[in-house]
């Protein structure tokens, strides 16, 4: 008789059977942990243990002061309210006592900058240091296909998926949603062209508090889970997500947000008197953003008032995009070197060279995206070519910059010379060397897209069997020989039987 399969060995089928087919992105909750919406919490006392709940204020500022530059004033704001929204949670929990303050509202977040700053980079560095799942959306997503049912709230699915199951470590997690602009509804000649107020609403819900249900309508992941679920305890699940504590951060450019608050700005005479109007210029004007400019951009009031807290990061320049590239924990630079160790080549570059990558970055205007597009541009050519040569280190200066095809001409050239002269030392015991007449004409040739390993491997490939016929130790090739190699051969081993008679 063939054997029942346990619970557990449906479930490890199962998982097995969706990973292959659906990627690693799905996966089953643990049948053993009932959700908070349950009645138990389970690990969730664990939970509040694991998470860096003591990390004050101060502490995280300095980390992430590590890894960004020049955005003193968002890593001020984002280091302060994340760690007090944290440390809240901790409180009301070990003290159940407390009555809950009604209308509470959670310090949601908005940022406002453009683009290639750090706004998500600032967000994941964060929630990696608390140890909470962090999930990443696009608000073009929304309003690209029209809100349709659960779409904004897979986000909060996905932090499930993120905590690899565990809702009560989800229900700590953050979600960071760019490019909120573009959700804002047309006020006048203000935001795009089509109303997202539908989607701010729906936004609105998981920014305050809401039960999102895990269980998706023609999702085979979910329904597996549930078939194991009632098998094992006799009856349907329901398992859901709360979003009460759960810290959401939007973030967006705001194009033109700055004529809005330079409008008011010019209307109203109180705070402000005519000469410091005047000195306020470009996106300085957005240190003063107030709710109601973002509901003249178009976002219901609503939607702002549950976004408590405003932070603005700096457009980058010059300056700052140089000191990204020598902050030896920036990622553009370390990884560009990781990806040449693959091949087992070191990477360096220098600081003239750092100068002039900032310099070409910020006329692109994106930010630290800039640096990656200019760096991968200068390097491609010699990532494609050196894996396959023996050299083993290169040096970013400002000839590579410049002059990159012709530099790696002529590293490829030096290397087919080093390269044919070790092969043919061992092959034959015979030293051959390159006059620097002969190098240049090599050099010249490689520019000219010759190959010249292939053509020294073709040209001197009777070397071996000839320059034992004339008993040479060493040969010296200049710029005749490698005219007709095959000539100057004949001629030497015509002259060796011609002295010997």
């Amino acid at each position: 008789m063939e054997k029942v399969p346990s619970a557990k060995e449906i479930q490890e089928d199962l998982q097995e059977y969706i990973g292959k087919k659906y990627g690693g992105k799905i996966a089953l909750a643990v049948p053993d942990y009932v959700g908070s919406k349950d009645g138990v919490k389970g690990e969730e006392e664990e939970i509040l243990d694991e998470i860096q709940f003591d990390m004050r204020p101060e502490e995280l500022e300095d980390y992430l002061k590590l890894y960004v530059v020049e955005q003193n004033e968002a890593v001020e704001i984002l280091s302060t309210k994340i760690c007090t929204h944290f440390h809240r949670m901790k409180f009301e929990k070990e003290n159940p006592q407390n009555e809950p303050i009604i209308g509470q509202v959670k310090s949601n977040i908005l940022l406002i900058g453009p683009t290639g700053v750090g706004k998500t980079y600032l967000v994941k560095l964060i929630a990696g240091k608390l140890g909470v799942p962090f999930v990443k959306g696009d608000a073009t997503k929304f309003s690209e296909t029209g809100y349709v049912g659960g779409d904004v709230e897979d986000l909060v699915r996905d932090l499930v998926s993120e905590a690899n199951g565990n809702i009560s470590l989800a229900e700590y997690g953050i979600i960071y949603i760019d490019e909120i602009d573009k959700i804002a509804s047309s006020r006048g000649h203000w935001g795009p062209d089509v109303s997202r107020t539908g989607v701010q609403r729906n936004l609105l819900k998981l920014m305050e508090e809401t039960d999102v249900d895990l269980k998706v309508p023609h999702d085979l992941a979910s329904q597996m889970e549930a078939v194991l679920e009632t098998q094992k305890t006799g009856k349907a699940p329901h398992k859901k997500i709360n979003t009460k504590n759960i810290l959401f951060v939007v973030s967006g450019a705001f194009n033109r947000l700055d004529e809005i608050v330079r409008k008011r700005l010019k209307t109203n005479k109180i705070g402000f008197t005519e000469e410091e109007r005047k000195t306020i210029l470009g996106e300085e004007y957005l240190d003063y953003v107030r709710s109601e400019d973002l509901i003249e951009y178009g976002f219901e009031s609503e939607f702002v008032g549950r976004l408590p807290v405003f932070g603005k990061l700096n457009e980058l320049g010059v300056d700052g995009l140089y000191k990204i590239l020598i902050n030896p924990r920036n990622a553009v630079i370390s990884g560009k070197k990781r990806d040449f160790k693959a091949y087992g080549i070191d990477l360096d570059f220098d600081d003239s060279a750092l100068k002039i990558i900032a310099e070409e970055a910020n006329k692109e205007k994106t930010g630290a995206r800039g640096l990656v597009s200019v760096i991968e541009n200068v390097l491609l050519p010699f990532e494609k070519k050196l894996p396959s040569t023996g050299i083993k280190k290169l040096t970013v200066n400002t000839d590579v910059i410049n002059n990159g095809k012709e530099v790696l001409a002529n590293l490829l050239s030096e290397d087919a010379i080093s390269s044919f002269q070790r092969n043919f030392l061992v092959a034959n015991g015979v030293v051959v060397e390159f006059t620097p007449n002969a190098r240049k004409k090599l050099l010249e040739s490689a520019k000219k897209g010759k190959d010249i390993a292939k053509f020294l491997n073709d040209e001197f490939s009777d070397y071996g069997y000839g320059l034992k016929l004339t008993g040479a130790e060493n040969i010296k090739i200049n710029s005749d020989t490698l005219k007709s190699p095959s000539d100057y051969l004949n001629k030497m081993i015509k002259k060796k039987y011609k002295n010997k008679k």
